[in-house]
Parts: structure tokens; C-alpha cells; sequence
């Protein structure tokens, strides 16, 4: 596509035209994305380590050319291989989803043991340096970097470019939904620009929500090489039998096209599943979820350490809020509130008041203006609030003293959200779930839309956590907070 002005280095490589078929300009945007991120860590990696040589190198500048020269270039030249074969520079995992940083990390860890062995081999004392200094100063600057330049895509991505074209090849029920989910996140770079059905039909005639049914599913293979689909999303419909899936896996093989085959189990996924061969048979296994354990115990420690230094940082802050609310109405500066926790043990949570003093006593009079979903009581515009509260409640400062919920053991930094003993007592035995893990500060439903989410969409977020929840998940869900937070969507 052309823009005006400056040529876009991630400008879409891909235009969709009006019979579905698929426009592939000169540049591919998706090799322009990998050349940058390849060009971003390797900048960012001499840089460090320039940095880091000089600084250090300087005391010693004999020595700095004869050794720390010699472990400056080693060290670049290491890290870089160690990207290259953790595959840390796949388009497939690049712009989207943790598993680009969690490859990034393992690389850059990975650096960093070579560099240990390699100093003990050669018994040199300034390995420490690289060790302990150059790899976490390396993997805070090419991580940042990262995510500026996904954000960046996000952003072109949320304006129509730089997506991916899909072909969707399943029952029209199941392509609606894919369809639906593409739309509601384009920051994930998919865009289904066609469709093939069992008859060739969709729901409305050739069409399926405004996308062109192209044809059928025995001619998937066809569509892909002569229109250019990068993706191939085959979702369940009963033509798909395991001979009719390999068969289409043969066909697609030398295109440009990534099969992605979308299970039973939809909300199932991160480390709990896995792919096994079994008398020669590929079964998808899916382990139970850890509720108990190491990784546990590493999140209890984490949670503490991390609630403990956040209340260091934040007490200034915290106490300039207090003395603001009890400047601007009647009552204490703090609120508290009984709220149901994990297997159903109620605790105390402490928030800063947002509301007028009595406020709980006033909520069966609003009842009739509820705006909550489901279970939920809320109101964009509560006569209950104070102005100091409001902005409080904005930028959700006033979830601060949940800090304490965290040290006390009685909250998690993530997890889902804590819910009252009302609402815990109306939960069916799937919604119950929820109590399975301890609250958190943050979730899931914290960077997706807080309040603005339907109930159950809530849910389904809550639940997801509670089954697919990881350290790494914690780690993108706790980053993405305080970019939820700054915007202040969904807080009300």
C-alpha cells in the first residue's frame, strides 16, 4: 500500500482486494519487521557492551585493549548467536505474545552460562563483569526496545495494516467466532480476508460476517497458493478426519502459508499443553493445572518481595493520597471490605475511600441503576463518589494499600478479581473455579477492559488464568498493567 509522506518500514505488505484474492506488493512487511528487530538487538547489544567496556575498561587501558577488547567482541558475538539459535528472530512469534520474550530471555541466559564456563576454562577475573552486568543491563535494553517496536506495530496494526491475511477453513459457526476474535484484537495481526465452507456457502449466501466465502474445504490448498494466505486456520467442522488434515498439511508444503489448527479445547493453552508421540499416534495432552508446588512457591516469594519494594516506592505517594482524602470529605482515609479469597476464605481488602462516608448504606437505592454486568454492581457516574475519589478511581491508585493484602498472604499480585461474599454465594461450580488461586491486584480482566467487560467475558479471563497461568504470564500481565492504568479505560 502506499502512504503519503515517508515511506512506513512496516507498512503492509498485503492488500486485500474485492474477490478475496490476496495483492502481495514488493516488500514483504514482515521481513521489514524481523530486519529491524535483528538491527535493534544487534545496535543495542554493541552499545551495552561498548558501554559497559569503556567504563570499566578505562581503569586499565593496557589491559583493555589486550582483554577487555577480546571479551567485549566475544561477548556481542556470543549473545547474537545465542538469538539465532533460539530462534528469538522467527517472524511467526514476533510482535505478539510472550513466547518472543521468553525466547529472548532464554537466549540471553543461555549467553550467559557459556560466558561462565567459558571464564572458568580460561580463568579470567573479569568475567564476572560480562556475567553480572552486561547480560541484565543487555536484556533490559533489547527487551525495551522490543516492545517499543511492537507497540508501534500495534498501533499500525489497529489502523488496518501490517495483518497477516487468513484463510478460514471450517464450520461457518466456528469461522464466525474466529472472525469475531480477529476483529476484537488486531494487535495480533490477523486478518481473515477469506473463508472455505464444507458446501462453499456461508451464512449469508458467499458471504460470512463480510468476509468472501471463497470456496470449499477440499480446495483449501488451491485458494492458498494461487491468492497468497499467510495463515491457514482450520477450525473444527466434521469434514476435517485426521487423513483430510495431513493431506492438507502435504499440499501446503513449499508455500508461504502457516497451518494453525485450532483444538477442541479452545480456552486450554500455555504450558499446560503438549504434543506427544504415542505408537506412532500425535496426541495432544493436557496436564493438570499446578495449583501447588515449586513454581507456587516462587510466585508466593515473588508476590512478597515484589508487594514489599512497591510499598517502599509507593509510600511517599501513599501518604499524600490519604492526606488527601481526609481532606476532601468525612471519614477515614482508608475503606475496608470483606472479600472472598482463595477456597473461599473471606479476608479484609484495604482500598483508599473513594466514597462518601456511609456509601454501602446508599447502594439499595441505586440498585435500580446498576450499569454492572452480570454479578456486578457498578455505575459510571455514582453520586457516592468524591472528586478526590474519582480520580482515584481513574487511575486505580486507589487499589494501593491492596499492597498489604500481598504481604499478608491473603492476595497475589495477579490473579483474578476478588470478589464479595454476596457474589462469591451466587457462583455456579464453574465460576467457582476462581477461588481455586488467590486474588490478585492485577489480571487479566485489569489489562482487558476492566468494568467495560461483559460478565462473561470477565469470567472467561478469570478462568483462563486460574488454568493456563504461568511466570511468564504473570510477567506480560503485570507489564501491561501499568499501561492499562496510565490510560485509564474501564475504571470507574
Amino acid at each position: 500500500m502506499k502512504q503519503g509522506g515517508l515511506a512506513n518500514p512496516f507498512s503492509s505488505a498485503h492488500e486485500r482486494l474485492g474477490n478475496g484474492t490476496i495483492s502481495e506488493t514488493t516488500i514483504d512487511w514482515e521481513e521489514r519487521y524481523r530486519r529491524a528487530v535483528i538491527t535493534s538487538d544487534t545496535v543495542a547489544t554493541a552499545l551495552v557492551v561498548a558501554a559497559i567496556g569503556n567504563f570499566f575498561g578505562v581503569r586499565d587501558a593496557a589491559d583493555w585493549h589486550e582483554k577487555w577488547g577480546i571479551l567485549a567482541f566475544g561477548t556481542e558475538l556470543l549473545v547474537l548467536g545465542a538469538l539465532a539459535v533460539s530462534r528469538a528472530w522467527t517472524p511467526a512469534i514476533l510482535g505478539q505474545g510472550a513466547e518472543e520474550f521468553r525466547r529472548l530471555g532464554r537466549a540471553l541466559f543461555a549467553a550467559a552460562v557459556v560466558l561462565a564456563l567459558g571464564g572458568i576454562a580460561l580463568t579470567s577475573r573479569n568475567i564476572k563483569l560480562w556475567i553480572f552486568v552486561a547480560i541484565p543491563a543487555l536484556a533490559l535494553v533489547t527487551m525495551t526496545a522490543r516492545y517499543l517496536l511492537r507497540l508501534r506495530l500495534h498501533k499500525q496494526r489497529k489502523e488496518g495494516r501490517c495483518l497477516r491475511p487468513v484463510l478460514a477453513a471450517g464450520s461457518p459457526a466456528t469461522v464466525r467466532d474466529l472472525i469475531t476474535r480477529a476483529r476484537r484484537f488486531p494487535h495480533l495481526g490477523w486478518r481473515v480476508d477469506g473463508v472455505c465452507t464444507t458446501d462453499g456457502l456461508g451464512l449469508e449466501g458467499n458471504q460470512l460476517d463480510g468476509v468472501p466465502v471463497v470456496g470449499r474445504l477440499a480446495d483449501v490448498a488451491d485458494h492458498v497458493r494461487r491468492d497468497g494466505y499467510r495463515v491457514v486456520a482450520v477450525t473444527p467442522d466434521p469434514h476435517w478426519s485426521p487423513h483430510r488434515l495431513q493431506r492438507l498439511a502435504w499440499n501446503l508444503e513449499g508455500s508461504d502459508a502457516e497451518m494453525v489448527v485450532a483444538p477442541v479445547l479452545m480456552e486450554v493453552a500455555g504450558p499446560r499443553l503438549h504434543v506427544d508421540a504415542v505408537l506412532g499416534i500425535p496426541l495432544l495432552r493436557v496436564s493438570m493445572p499446578a495449583f501447588t508446588g515449586g513454581r507456587r512457591a516462587v510466585k508466593a516469594v515473588v508476590d512478597r518481595m515484589g508487594a514489599a519494594i512497591l510499598v517502599v516506592l509507593f509510600a511517599p505517594l501513599m501518604v499524600l493520597v490519604g492526606l488527601l482524602v481526609l481532606m476532601d470529605s468525612r471519614g477515614g482515609a482508608f475503606y475496608r471490605q470483606r472479600r472472598v479469597g482463595k477456597d473461599g476464605r473471606e479476608f479484609t481488602i484495604l482500598k483508599f475511600r473513594t466514597m462518601v462516608a456511609g456509601a454501602d448504606r446508599a447502594r439499595d437505592a441505586l440498585a435500580d441503576r446498576n450499569e454492572g454486568a452480570g454479578l456486578l454492581f457498578k455505575l459510571r457516574r455514582d453520586p457516592r463518589v468524591t472528586r478526590v475519589g474519582a480520580v482515584l478511581r481513574r487511575y486505580s491508585i486507589d487499589e494501593l494499600p491492596q499492597l498489604f493484602n500481598v504481604l499478608t498472604g491473603s492476595m497475589s499480585l495477579v490473579g483474578p478479581r476478588p470478589p464479595l461474599p454476596e457474589e462469591s454465594a451466587a457462583y455456579g461450580p464453574d465460576i467457582r473455579r476462581r477461588l481455586l488461586v488467590k486474588p490478585g491486584l492485577t489480571g487479566l480482566w485489569q489489562i482487558s477492559g476492566r468494568s467495560d467487560l461483559p460478565w462473561e467475558e470477565a469470567v472467561r479471563l478469570d478462568l483462563r488464568y486460574v488454568e493456563d497461568w504461568s511466570l511468564a504470564l504473570d510477567t506480560v500481565i503485570l507489564w501491561k498493567t501499568l499501561r492499562a492504568v496510565l490510560h485509564g479505560h474501564g475504571a470507574y
